[in-house]
């Protein structure tokens, strides 16, 4: 379970979002055939960007709604936690995972 993000060192000038499409480049998953949304952000300093199907960007929204926290700040503590459990997983899978887990 996710804690409160001031306790993971957070604050709210370390993320930002800017939420960009891919526009005409956008990459296709083959095995489902739906098409990738990329997002940037910055979280803990680092600028970072994110492609997911948008189902999951969807459900990922409604979860920080039901939590009251904004996107950046519930991805940021997505990677916090993959990055104690599994380093070596990329963000982009420890976030789908986290949104079948948690799907409301």
């Amino acid at each position: 379970m996710l804690r409160n993000e001031s306790s993971k060192g957070i604050s709210a000038m370390d993320i930002s979002e800017t939420m960009t499409s891919s526009g005409g480049g956008k990459a296709t998953d083959a095995a489902n055939g739906g098409t990738l949304q990329k997002r940037s952000m910055r979280i803990a300093g680092h600028r970072t960007s994110l492609a997911l199907e948008q189902e999951f960007w969807a459900g990922l929204e409604k979860i920080a709604n039901a939590r009251n926290l904004s996107l950046p700040m519930l991805i940021a503590s997505i990677d916090t936690e993959r990055a104690q459990r599994a380093p070596d997983a990329s963000l982009a899978s420890a976030v789908r995972v986290f949104v079948l887990e948690n799907r409301l």
